[in-house]
């Protein structure tokens, strides 16, 4: 229960915390802190296990048929990454506390902030790849959020914009990967699509597979060409910053490559697609920062280019680079998250990030000055540093790889060109911020130490830094070699962890990087005036003018398609389905199969051909809308009529019901129209519209005659023989509703009370004036609640409630449930709205209906989340037969409950939609008020 508790505890904290912000920054910090500390001491007692090479494992089942489970799955790589998330977000917690101000929503921070950490805790724990999916998409929609949490800031709505169409575009690519790898192995399982990397690897859909999800690793973690949405999210807080794009979000592409390593690796489609890719953005991240002048800026593309470094390693393809890509995740994670953090600090001290401006601020800031140029050498490569002890091991890989020809150089010409250029820009980050003269007109001066607090996390990130990079078998040894095993799926190569492995290729390579880099800084001008040559370009405008062009052309596509004409969307769809179906008709002929028809007796022939004059009369007084709706309701009677007459009972009840509660709906809704519609369509588009409708109908009857006439095998059957030893009722009708598909009746309900929600909100404000007079122009009666009506409604009430009582009791066993009871509660409700009126009726029946229809989908989801408590899946039902005195022997079974929730949301919804109908009119002697719950 560890793991899934792990992933819980953040979206707890999410609801909590925020209860504390009334208690200050401080308190909703300590509040925040909270989830992550148990989550580690959660964590510590499965260190020995993975130690010895186990593996931890969780499991619930959720959904078997579609191959989604509550799995978890602790080893060492998500050992790694939980680590990451959970203490580097915990240092971002206390800066975060004095980095935003007093007047800022910190509740809603912390809440959003750990909601992302609970999303990315799920993903590297997640051992089902549709459950890291879902956690994959929360990470983008938190994001968002997070990026855009100063909504005034137009630059950070339009990042959180870019951030989100980037990422959830590869997050729909990385979800068609999936499909594709869980379809060729059988399993959405990581242990099952581990062990099946052989069979992956050697399916004709590998390389579309591999293309898929290293899209979505691509998109997340800000590869080229995908790379420019992170440069513009840096307009998020700088703890944003400093968590999201350094240490956690933009490294969950990174752990999928790791994780899926052992699944799609070794092949030339892997080694050619991945370390290009992580190539290019290497230099191209590099080479840009150089030239930033916002300190963000620079510090946001340093990390596109050592994300770059870490996707070329995985990109090799060798074990030991492996080894060296899951090192550098630590070392990255830890120097540029305490650089952030830094910037942060020089931003809310001096009130700007331009590095034109904040010079010299060694002599007002040498604690913060300190911290963030051990961290910026780290970034560099400096040795004793732990950055340097990484690059050390990608020069070495870089130099062992075995391509033909000239093209064996690039790799490791690449690897020094980079290096000179991160030593170039770190040169400048320390140079240009702490030294190079005095501070240029600074917005606050002048600057000075930040809160005492507000450094301790940037010095335990500093302090990890200088202990990695002078003691790392001792400090970080142990845990990558379990992170380094875990992303090799077995035996880890022979390596050694020192600060000095003599003097070699790659220590040249470093001493080439070290020395051109402060070259390269020390003729920063001509660069400068190099770069100046050519038109810098704005991603951001490209970006939002690819946005607009496709959204003007979707609008100018909608507007030919939707036009607002009803009549026309059903004659496209129409058309389109004659012509799609026009073939196979036409082999098809006038087919009747070896069933043969089935008699008709005189009844059934008189209520077709009410039904099918009635049908005929609604088309032709269409215009007359009272007569129209009166022929409408006897054509679902006849409906109605016909379910009874066919055995199906629940059907018909169902089918008046909601005939009913239709009527009175459109009752009210033409109340507030005219009688009549005018004449719009000349009589050759009439005539054309006939022919469609005639060949439409035409063919259906032909389909179904087709279908009808032919042997088949129900699935019916299932039900019946299952309804009762399964499910515990003789009413198939409802136990399939409650039971079999309950998830549907859950999703159609949740639909229902939407709708009604929305009804409610969009005429919450409305009024219309009715005309004062009927279609003949006969005024109104000026009783408006007849006494006669009224005295016939109001002792029919209890009776109809009792009626429904009746029905929704015996749903399971016999015709009935909670949606026809729901339905009949609603109606003899609504009648006293009509017979009484809304004010009497009101003062009398004090509901909200919207506590009513979020009652009942809490019964209904409560009802279905119950079986977890028994290791069930979701909605699975259970019953007991108990004898009370008197009463007898008789039934109980949990599906009750998810039927009451039915019952619930149908009353709420209906009555909810109804009544707002009914308010429309200002005259209608309603005095809008504040319903009582």
């Amino acid at each position: 229960m560890s793991l899934p508790l792990v992933v819980l505890l953040p979206f707890l904290g999410a609801i909590a915390a925020p209860l504390f912000a009334q208690g200050g920054r401080t308190a909703i910090a300590v509040a925040s802190s909270v989830p992550a500390l148990i989550a580690l001491a959660a964590l510590f007692p499965h260190w020995e296990t993975l130690a010895d090479g186990g593996v931890v494992l969780h499991s619930y089942e959720w959904l078997p048929a579609l191959g989604l489970s509550l799995s978890f799955r602790l080893d060492g790589l998500s050992l790694l990454f939980a680590l990451l998330i959970l203490i580097i977000g915990l240092l971002i917690i206390l800066y975060a506390r004095y980095y935003l101000k007093a007047y800022e929503n910190v509740g809603k921070f912390y809440a959003l902030l750990l909601c992302f950490k609970g999303s990315m805790l799920g993903i590297v724990l997640s051992s089902n790849l549709l459950l890291m999916m879902i956690f994959w998409e929360l990470t983008s929609l938190t994001s968002f959020l997070l990026i855009s949490f100063w909504t005034h800031k137009q630059d950070a709505r339009r990042g959180a914009r870019m951030a989100l169409a980037v990422t959830g575009g590869g997050g729909l690519a990385l979800l068609a990967g999936i499909l594709i790898i869980g379809n060729i192995v059988g399993s959405f399982e990581l242990d099952d699509v581990l062990a099946a990397g052989d069979l992956i690897k050697a399916h004709a859909m590998y390389p579309v597979a591999l293309t898929l999800v290293l899209l979505g690793a691509f998109t997340k973690s800000a590869q080229f060409p995908f790379h420019f949405w992170l440069p513009h999210a840096m307009q998020a807080p700088t703890p944003v910053s400093a968590y999201l794009h350094s240490a956690t979000m933009v490294k969950a592409g990174i752990f999928l490559m790791a994780r899926l390593y052992p699944a799609l690796a070794g092949t030339e489609q892997w080694f050619y697609m991945v370390s290009f890719t992580g190539m290019a953005t290497l230099l191209i991240g590099a080479y840009v920062a150089m030239f930033k002048h916002d300190l963000k800026g620079l510090l946001a593309h340093s990390t596109v280019s050592h994300l770059g470094l870490i996707t070329l390693l995985f990109g090799m393809g060798t074990q030991l680079a492996a080894v060296a890509a899951v090192f550098h995740v630590i070392n990255h994670a830890t120097f540029k998250a305490s650089l952030f953090m830094a910037a942060g600090i020089i931003d809310h001290e001096t009130g700007t990030r331009d590095m034109r401006r904040i010079n010299g601020l060694w002599r007002y800031m040498p604690h913060t000055a300190t911290l963030a140029m051990v961290a910026a050498s780290s970034m560099a490569g400096v040795p004793l540093l732990n950055g340097f002890l990484s690059k050390e091991m990608f020069f070495a890989e870089s130099l062992e790889l075995n391509l033909p020809g000239l093209i064996a150089w690039l790799p490791p010409i690449v690897a020094t060109l980079a290096g000179i250029f991160a030593v170039a820009y770190s040169a400048r980050f320390v140079h240009d911020v702490f030294f190079n003269g005095k501070p240029v007109d600074l917005p606050i001066y002048p600057p000075h130490e930040p809160p005492r607090y507000m450094k301790f996390p940037v010095e335990i990130l500093v302090f990890a830094c200088i202990m990695v990079g002078m003691f790392p078998a001792v400090s970080v040894g142990p845990l990558l070699f379990i992170a380094a095993s875990a992303t090799l799926g077995g035996d880890v190569p022979d390596y050694t962890l020192s600060v000095f492995h003599g003097f070699n290729l790659p220590l040249f390579m470093s001493f080439v990087a070290f020395f051109g880099g402060l070259l390269m800084y020390s003729q920063r001008q001509r660069f400068f005036d190099f770069h100046a040559r050519f038109k810098e370009i704005d991603e951001k405008a490209v970006f939002e003018s690819v946005v607009l062009k496709i959204v003007d052309f979707a609008n100018r596509l909608t507007s030919r398609v939707e036009n607002g004409s009803l009549q026309r969307y059903a004659l496209l769809l129409l058309l389109s389905v004659i012509v799609v179906a026009f073939m196979p008709l036409l082999d098809l002929g006038i087919f009747i199969g070896e069933n043969g028809l089935s008699p008709v007796d005189a009844p059934t022939a008189i209520a077709a051909a009410v039904l099918i004059l009635c049908a005929f009369a609604t088309a032709g007084l269409h215009r007359q809308r009272f007569y129209a709706l009166v022929l409408l309701s006897v054509v679902g009677l006849v409906v109605a009529l016909a379910f009874a007459r066919f055995s199906a009972p629940d059907l018909a009840m169902t089918q008046l019901s909601v005939e009913v509660v239709t009527i009175v709906l459109l009752m009210l809704a033409i109340y507030y129209m005219r009688p009549w519609t005018p004449i719009e369509a000349t009589m050759g588009r009439r005539m054309r519209d006939i022919a469609i409708a005639a060949v439409a109908g035409i063919g259906m009857t032909l389909v179904t005659l087709a279908m009808l006439t032919q042997p088949f095998s129900s699935i019916s059957e299932f039900f019946l023989e299952n309804s009762k030893p399964g499910g515990g009722g003789t009413n198939v009708v409802n136990v399939i509703l409650v039971d079999f598909r309950g998830f549907d009746t859950l999703g159609e309900i949740t639909v229902l009370a939407i709708a009604a929600l929305g009804i409610y909100a969009m005429l919450r404000d409305t009024a219309l004036t009715p005309p004062p007079s009927d279609g003949a122009g006969h005024a109104w009666a000026r009783d408006a609640h007849p006494l006669m009506l009224s005295l016939i409604a109001r002792p029919m009430l209890p009776l109809a409630l009792m009626v429904s009582a009746f029905i929704f009791l015996r749903g399971h066993n016999l015709p009935g449930g909670g949606f026809i009871a729901g339905l009949i509660t609603s109606i003899a409700l609504i009648l006293q709205y009509i017979a009484s009126g809304m004010e009497w009726t009101e003062d009398r029946i004090r509901l909200r209906y919207h506590n009513v229809i979020g009652l009942g989908l809490l019964f209904a989801t409560i009802a279905g989340a119950g079986s977890f408590a028994f290791g069930y899946p979701f909605l699975t039902s259970t019953f007991d037969y108990i004898t009370w005195p008197v009463v007898g022997k008789f039934e109980v079974a949990s599906a009750l409950i998810f039927d009451l929730g039915v019952y619930l949301a149908v009353i709420g919804a209906t009555l909810l939609s109804l009544v707002t109908v009914g308010r429309l009119s200002p005259h209608s002697a309603i005095k809008p008020k504040q319903e009582s719950a």
